[in-house]
């Protein structure tokens, strides 16, 4: 089926660019950098003493070089080629990092005053950047960029509370590149360690075979299941985003088997790729390893990466259990059923041959929850996954593939590298001008006072972001001028800023530059429009969660007593179900437009945690629910 001009227009935004498919010298000369560049960030994140800007420096220096050299500028460059001018614009990428590298402590040492040379290098530094990351990521960030970039330096022309006294062109290169604000700030700087370390980490895993086992573990457990393929998807997804937090990435290694699964069944094409992209999106939320933005909140909020992740439990969980009812009463809906016996692998067998390649995720959850950092967890998680895949004959990982996996891990942390330097200038600008501040005064006054209503606002904001950013861009954006919104409103700070990174993350599958969706339709071969909006009817019972966990901070683990701590799971899990039934119109038979909204009053009422809030929902669901039990007394049992 042809995607259609939307679908086409979508995917072109959308789409993550290629990386060229290198041959003879060329291609051995990159794999020969990439391993280099994976080696190096080991040794620097493991054993080196290095300050994080010149950490920082030579991160950007590898990461920009693999970008010329791997990523053409255009669909009309040479896909298996890179130029002369790729070549030279991948030693100037070296040259910039390596430049600060060296002369930090020089330009330190004369309190940043800066020579003309200085200013040259840091103007190609910015145009690099924003080249590299166009060529991996597409033209809206850098395009944002430039704009606040913009607003720094002609901020004075403008009126009203958007302006400001502006910034010469050299005090604005100054900050971007010379200090530790800009593009060497903490996303480039989490990116160079806690990222790029668990990327290198998840190659590993890769290798041993462990996203089959998983798969293999999630069909023997769910697949019985009403739905049974969709909610191996689920499943599936769910245990490998503990050790891959990408959406894309998680979609890519379960699609590829859960995906033709369904449809071998009869899923129709465009569903099954829906339940694929919903189902992967969570990685970003499932701990241990979240996605990028959970480690830049830690440094955001200057707590460890462990209460983060304690945090994200949670809320994790509720997602896939949101996803888990929409495909269930989808499943119902449409009669699919699970799949029999005969296809489904032995749980125990799969446990017996697989187990040890769980030996790496318990020992980095060990080493979180001693008070460990991410990186010592990193470094010994990759030794556990070295040590554990000897084993098994099967999962053995030779020197090979040992290479292979340095080399993969390196080329998949490129484009978040790019991204989190062109971030940089976003923050460094919001920094500057005092941005963040205003946009977080303005919230209030629109919102009037009302949390729901500037949560609203925020998410609305967070959404839109995200529709064209990777979820870590958007939660660094977010993060930086609306999330001091809800701080100011009284919402805990870590309730405040998981609120716009979960939102950030749903845009993954929010249509119209649905990233994960388009990635799954590739894979199902089906109109990437439908999948995309078919995935957002799937996620829209996850849309309630972070308004529970900023009304009941305790979901968060803040203040955890255990009979608070269930009744708010027990009611947060009550209105993710009466939205889920809303959402889907659908509950063992169809339900009347009535019932429908008596469902989704008391999701939302089941949001805030007070007696009366909860009576109130208590009573919608008993009314909902009461009336459609006494519609269908006749019918119920013929239907299930």
């Amino acid at each position: 089926m042809s995607p259609g001009l939307l679908g086409r227009f979508q995917m072109k935004m959308a789409e993550p660019a290629p990386q060229r498919t290198l041959e003879g010298g060329q291609m051995r000369a990159v794999a020969i950098l990439s391993v280099t560049a994976a080696l190096i960030h080991i040794w620097m994140n493991s054993f080196s003493l290095m300050i994080a800007i010149k950490r920082n420096a030579i991160h950007l220096a590898l990461m920009l070089s693999l970008t010329f050299l791997l990523y053409p500028a255009g669909k009309r460059s040479d896909q298996r080629r890179f130029s002369a001018v790729d070549a030279a614009l991948a030693l100037l990428s070296a040259g910039v990092g390596l430049y600060l590298y060296f002369m930090y402590d020089s330009i330190v040492a004369r309190a940043l005053v800066l020579e003309p040379v200085d200013y040259i290098v840091a103007l190609v530094a910015v145009l690099l950047v924003l080249e590299g990351a166009r060529r991996t990521i597409g033209n809206i960030l850098p395009g944002l960029a430039i704009l606040f970039l913009l607003y720094a330096r002609y901020g004075y022309l403008l009126s009203g509370p958007f302006a400001h006294r502006g910034f010469t062109w050299l005090r604005i290169l100054n900050r971007m590149y010379f200090t530790d604000e800009g593009l060497f700030g903490v996303t480039l700087m989490v990116s160079s360690s806690y990222v790029f370390m668990f990327i290198v980490f998840g190659a590993f895993l890769s290798k041993t075979g462990t996203a089959k086992f998983f798969n293999d573990f999630a069909l023997s457990f769910a697949g019985r299941m009403r739905g049974g393929p969709a909610q191996v998807a689920v499943f599936a997804s769910a245990i490998l985003g503990t050790i891959s937090g990408s959406a894309q990435a998680n979609v890519v290694t379960t699609g590829t088997f859960t995906i033709p699964l369904m449809k071998s069944v009869g899923y129709r094409p465009y569903f099954a790729g829906a339940v694929e992209a919903v189902a992967s999106t969570g990685g970003i939320l499932m701990p241990p390893i979240m996605g990028a933005a959970a480690f830049m909140m830690a440094s955001f909020l200057g707590i460890p990466y462990l209460r983060v992740m304690m945090a994200g439990f949670i809320p994790a969980l509720f997602y896939y259990f949101a996803v888990f009812l929409m495909v269930d009463l989808e499943a119902r809906k449409t009669g699919l059923k699970g799949l029999p016996a005969d296809r489904l692998p032995d749980l125990r067998r799969v446990m017996a041959e697989g187990w040890h390649l769980l030996l790496p995720l318990v020992v980095i959850v060990t080493l979180l929850v001693r008070g460990l950092t991410p990186l010592y967890a990193a470094f010994f998680g990759l030794i556990a996954t070295v040590v554990a895949s000897f084993i098994r004959k099967s999962t053995r990982l030779t020197l090979p593939k040992m290479i292979e996996a340095l080399d993969e891990g390196a080329r998949a942390a490129i484009s978040v590298g790019t991204s989190c330097a062109v971030v940089g200038f976003i923050v460094g600008s919001v920094a500057m001008t005092g941005l963040g501040q205003v946009i977080a005064l303005n919230i209030m006054r629109l919102a009037m006072g009302k949390l729901w209503l500037a949560l609203v606002l925020v998410m609305l904001a967070s959404m839109c972001l995200g529709m064209g950013l990777p979820a870590e861009a958007c939660y660094i954006i977010t993060a930086s001028v609306a999330a001091p919104a809800l701080v100011r409103m009284g919402v805990l700070p870590l309730a405040a800023h998981f609120f716009v990174f979960y939102y950030g993350t749903l845009s993954c599958v929010i249509p119209p530059v649905a990233l994960t969706s388009y990635t799954a339709a590739g894979i199902a071969k089906a109109n990437p429009t439908q999948v995309a909006l078919t995935g957002l009817k799937l996620a829209l019972a996850g849309l309630i969660i972070p308004y529970l966990f900023v009304y009941q901070p305790i979901l968060l683990m803040e203040n955890v007593e255990i009979g608070r701590l269930l009744w708010a799971m027990l009611s947060g899990g009550v209105g993710v179900w009466c939205l889920a039934v809303a959402a889907q119109k659908h509950w063992r038979t169809p339900i009347t437009v009535f019932e429908q909204g008596c469902m989704f009053a008391a999701a939302v009422c089941l949001i805030d945690p007070g007696l009366v809030t909860d009576i109130v929902g208590a009573v919608f669901l008993i009314v909902g629910g009461g009336h459609y039990l006494l519609r269908t007394r006749g019918t119920r049992t013929a239907s299930a």
